[in-house]
């Protein structure tokens, strides 16, 4: 399977200094990040691991969920996954991730929405990305759009 890379170059300290994340491996970016953007309410167009990592956990969910409706009979329209990653303080010093919330509307064929609630809750365990943050507590809200 494919290995995906990404790499940051950062200058200065925690508060005062800078980096640039590029997706290397697709070469589609380069996004500035900083210490006081991350743990700020705006991200005043800065993003944030945070906000990479919920990028990654909203498209590799709705790829699961994707491939699950039409494992369960269903035909897949549309979804739209949006992930909420919550950085917080760490009882034990410094900061963590304490919880990504998925929200997922769809819209598709050939299953009720009881079955595309299953179907969606079997996604979020079994997404590689939610895999990846084991430890971490996910919760989801999964809707007919």
């Amino acid at each position: 399977m494919a290995i995906r890379n990404a790499k940051t170059d950062w200058t200065g300290g925690l508060n005062d200094g800078s980096g640039v994340v590029e997706l290397v491996s697709s070469g589609v970016g380069h996004f500035d990040v900083s210490f006081p953007r991350r743990s700020a309410e705006e991200a005043e167009g800065v993003t944030s691991p945070e906000e990479l990592i919920a990028a990654a956990h909203s498209a590799c969910y709705a790829m699961q969920c994707s491939a699950l409706i039409a494992r369960a009979g269903g035909t897949p329209g549309t979804l739209s996954v949006s992930a909420d990653v919550n950085l917080e303080p760490d009882p034990a010093g410094g900061f963590r991730i304490a919880g990504i919330h998925l929200s997922v509307r769809g819209v598709m064929e050939g299953i009720d929405e009881v079955a595309f609630k299953e179907v969606a809750e079997a996604a979020k365990s079994g997404c590689p990305v939610s895999k990846a943050m084991t430890g971490t507590v996910i919760t989801l809200d999964a809707a007919f759009a």
